[in-house]
């Protein structure tokens, strides 16, 4: 028997909407709805596999049912206007899939269903309805069942005859005379007053319909039956709003609703638009060559594997003075992947892949002979990740330089919401077509460096139309160098130290576990929140702050208000804060140390944060803690790599607090900045009015939670958790704040005013961001994409100026021929290791690296400290007295 499946179009997009947080391209577009509707139609047909397909949607406007009784419905809220737009975006999809769309004026969603089943059933074919409206069981037959959305739409409930009769006591059909009784609020339906469903199913199970139930008044109940006498006129309304509509006078054939293939090409720029990446690459082993990029057959996109072939190829791109460069690195990362094949393109149709001898001595030739135009600088190289490829080369002794073009850095720039974009992702955005390699793996490299040729030009035009390519070309371009040699560099740690930390930690951490047990009254596991919870809220009586779905809740701020009633909470919490530091950092750190070159070589990520900023991964060294005593001193095992040699940390001073004067033009923080005064105990004097001298270390520090907050974007409720104090007290901080600072005000107020007519914020350096929450009409959405627009011209802004101070600096090492060497960037930090004699020299050449690298309207200060490690540091003032 053949299947027909058909989707309710209306009731399910809203599910999906409920069900999904609110999603949105890098354009505005609202996507949740869209999103979660194709999900669920994909699973449904993978599942089902049907013969027929169709999706049925309420035309809108009045129906049928709106002539009978006004009210019908009249109580819904209107369709969000979230939801709105993702309607028509809902059907473009269905249309590149070729799934037909079925609508009818003055009639809805649920009437189309019903007339389609009529006609199904007549011609011997299995239906399935999918929807989230139950409306739709009265249609369940032999023939016909439904799939009822569960769980916003992560589960679906097949029913059947028996399954509907079971769950709700009447046949299918009935199910318009139990809604008759009953009622239904969700669309108004008023039913009869007094009659509940235990009561409605009785009735129907003895009478079968409300009709024989009028028909026989006087052998109901008396209460009963008086209700019916009294709403007669209303039950048999209310049946009829309820009941489905099979006679709509729609023609069609089945022959129109035959599964047949979407349109691959509409489909993949759809799924474009809405930036849905992983239905993007679920589908790529479905789509048909004709989407594909492939290479252009083996005469151009070749595999050499000897020197002889090698040579006329070097000469090829020579003449061409260009090459694209892919190194497959057999999914490690950098610096601990093989060099064994690249690919090489050197034009639209001209492209191979090197496969290196494992015989030594060939592959010294074959890295020889590419080493002509890797090593070459007036050879532009194109890459995807040149970082990457930059460290692999360096650590197989080869010197790739000239590299002009990086795919992935110049997508993140065009669009940095989207991090660590691929070249499967860029190619799919930018050339409408789909990467798969035709080849066998081993031409892979080739293709793929085929690919970056072609992607190239035009992400360039996409740089220069935005006016961004300055920032790709003058800053994150030639930062992927320096950062690779970072990388390379590394950073010693002194593991003898990190394993006597960890023997103190853990005696630590034995006595704080004898302490809480004291407290306690027993023993037992304080890492099960259950166990812990029995004993916090059952036997100590403490008050319950809050509830999970699991039992009572343990975390960090449940604790941290417990400790006001008992001593053990804060040892819980003392004691969580050294386990985390002894097992990621102490403990953690001594695995991650390479074996072969004794130091901990982490990654710089560039495209990563929507602001800019480096981020640091495996491992991350910009977290290392700060804020506790005993976390900073994890900072101790850092180390030069030379014995005798000495850490340098140089660290922008209130380096946002800065920029945020600088671009306000505010003329009391401008002048406190170019006077060289406390901020924060201006501040302070300004916000609490009192003298500068009168400042307490207190104050001084609910300031710095205000001057920090305003940079964020911080609400009232935000900085009185910060700084514990009422929420009225922190709006009159905030509001003093902007009386003393009226030129900050103008600034948050028309950064947000231009962010919502442009809808993207700049940096100094012209870096977008784009906030398509801004225009949102939830107000929480919208509160967060104000307080992005505020924050990301600041941060971002700090973000470049390291940036540019690190490409100077480095590019000063290497001119002076200094042996100093560049290890870490964290966040407005950096941090060197040089052997002393160098310190005249160096010292200079980071402050004036640092300080004089963008000219604002308010000194950039650095504050430059030396030392034995990252820990025992002190000013270089005091260092050389």
């Amino acid at each position: 028997m053949k299947k027909l499946v058909i989707l309710d179009g209306n009731s399910l997009a809203h599910r999906a909407f409920y069900a999904l947080p609110l999603l949105t391209t890098t354009t505005g577009l609202f996507t949740n709805a869209v999103y979660g509707f194709t999900n669920m139609l994909q699973k449904v047909v993978r599942s089902e596999k049907p013969d027929y397909l169709a999706v049925a949607f309420d035309k809108g406007g009045v129906t049928f049912r709106h002539l009978d009784y006004e009210a019908y419905k009249a109580h819904r809220k209107g369709t969000p206007e979230e939801l709105r737009p993702q309607f028509p975006l809902i059907k473009k999809i269905l249309r590149a899939l070729r799934i037909p769309i079925l609508e009818a004026e003055g009639y809805e969603a649920d009437d189309l269903i019903g007339a389609v089943v009529k006609t199904a059933e007549a011609g011997q074919i299995e239906t399935l309805i999918v929807t989230g409206d139950r409306d739709m069981l009265q249609l369940v037959t032999e023939k016909t069942k439904t799939l009822i959305t569960r769980k916003g739409i992560s589960e679906l409930e097949r029913f059947t005859k028996e399954g509907v009769k079971e769950r709700y006591g009447v046949e299918p059909e009935q199910i318009p005379d139990l809604k008759g009784l009953v009622g239904d609020p969700s669309d108004n339906i008023p039913g009869v007053p007094g009659i509940g469903e235990k009561t409605a199913v009785k009735l129907l199970q003895e009478f079968g319909s409300i009709e024989n139930c009028l028909d026989h008044l006087e052998e109901l109940p008396k209460k009963v039956g008086l209700l019916l006498k009294t709403y007669r006129d209303q039950a048999i309304l209310s049946k009829k709003l309820a009941t489905i509509d099979s006679d709509v006078p729609v023609t069609f054939h089945f022959s129109d609703l035959v599964v047949c293939q979407p349109d691959y090409e509409e489909l993949v720029s759809a799924f474009q638009e809405l930036e849905f990446k992983t239905l993007l690459k679920n589908m790529q082993p479905e789509l048909p060559a004709l989407n594909t990029i492939t290479s252009p057959g083996q005469k151009s996109s070749r595999l050499i594997k000897e020197p002889r072939e090698l040579l006329p190829v070097v000469a090829r791109i020579k003449e061409a003075g260009r090459v694209a460069v892919s190194i497959d690195r057999a999914s490690l990362p950098p610096l601990r992947a093989p060099l064994v094949r690249l690919g090489l393109a050197w034009g639209e149709e001209a492209s191979a892949t090197v496969e290196l001898s494992p015989q030594p001595g060939l592959r010294n030739e074959m890295l020889s002979c590419l080493g002509e135009i890797l090593s070459d600088p007036d050879c532009a190289k194109w890459c995807h990740d040149a970082k990457a490829e930059i460290v692999t080369c360096a650590r197989h002794g080869v010197d790739l330089r000239g590299i002009t073009a990086d795919t992935m850095l110049a997508a993140y720039l065009l669009n940095p919401s989207s991090s660590n974009p691929t070249l499967e992702e860029i190619s799919l955005k930018y050339l409408n077509q789909v990467l798969t390699f035709s080849g066998s793996e081993h031409t892979a490299p080739g293709e793929r460096a085929l690919a970056i040729y072609t992607l190239w030009p035009v992400l360039d035009a996409e740089l220069q139309a935005a006016g961004i390519f300055p920032l790709f070309r003058d800053l994150e371009l030639p930062l992927s160098a320096v950062l690779a040699r970072m990388e390379l560099t590394g950073v010693r740690l002194d593991v003898g130290q990190l394993k006597e930390m960890s023997r103190e930690f853990g005696l630590q951490l034995q006595a704080l576990i004898e302490e809480i047990y004291d407290l306690a009254g027993c023993s037992f596991n304080i890492n099960s929140p259950k166990q812990l919870g029995h004993i916090l809220f059952e036997k100590l009586k403490l008050p319950v702050i809050k509830k999970t779905k699991t039992g009572y809740s343990t975390d960090a701020a449940v604790l941290e208000e417990l400790a006001l009633y008992h001593d053990i909470a804060g040892k819980l919490l003392e004691y969580r804060q050294l386990t985390k530091l002894k097992s990621t950092y102490i403990d953690g750190l001594q695995n991650l140390v390479n074996l072969e070159t004794g130091k901990v070589h982490t990654t710089f990520n560039q495209t990563i944060t929507a602001t800019g900023r480096l981020s640091s991964t495996e491992p991350n060294l910009q977290n290392i803690p700060v804020k506790m005593e005993l976390g900073r001193k994890i900072r101790r095992a850092f180390v030069p790599s030379t014995p005798g040699w000495l850490i340098l940390a140089a660290d922008y001073s209130q380096i946002e607090l800065r920029i945020l004067a600088h671009m306000s033009q505010d003329e009391s923080l401008l002048e406190a900045f170019r006077r060289r005064e406390d901020i924060h105990t201006r501040t302070a004097a300004e916000v609490f009015g009192v003298a500068p001298e009168d400042v307490s270390p207190d104050l001084r520090r609910r300031a710095k939670g205000v001057n920090f907050g305003i940079v964020y974007g911080i609400t009232d409720f935000g900085l009185a958790r910060d700084i514990g104090v009422s929420r009225e007290e922190a709006h009159a901080y905030i509001e003093n704040y902007f009386y003393q600072h009226p030129g900050v005000r103008k600034f948050i107020q028309e950064t947000i005013e231009l962010a919502r007519e442009r809808g993207y914020v700049n940096t100094l350096l012209k870096r977008r961001r784009f906030l398509p929450d801004i225009l949102s009409s939830n107000r929480a959405v919208r509160a967060f994409g104000e307080r992005t627009a505020i924050n990301t011209p600041i941060q971002g802004s700090a973000a470049d100026i390291i940036k540019l101070a690190m490409l100077r600096i480095d590019h000063a090492l290497r001119e002076k021929g200094l042996q100093a060497r560049m290890l870490l960037q964290v966040h407005d930090e950096l941090v060197f290791e040089l052997p002393p004699a160098e310190i005249p020299v160096l010292v200079p050449l980071v402050r004036e690296g640092m300080e004089k690298v963008m000219e604002l309207r308010v000194p950039l200060e650095v504050e430059i400290k030396i030392g034995p490690n990252w820990y025992d540091l002190v000013k270089v003032e005091e260092y050389n007295a």
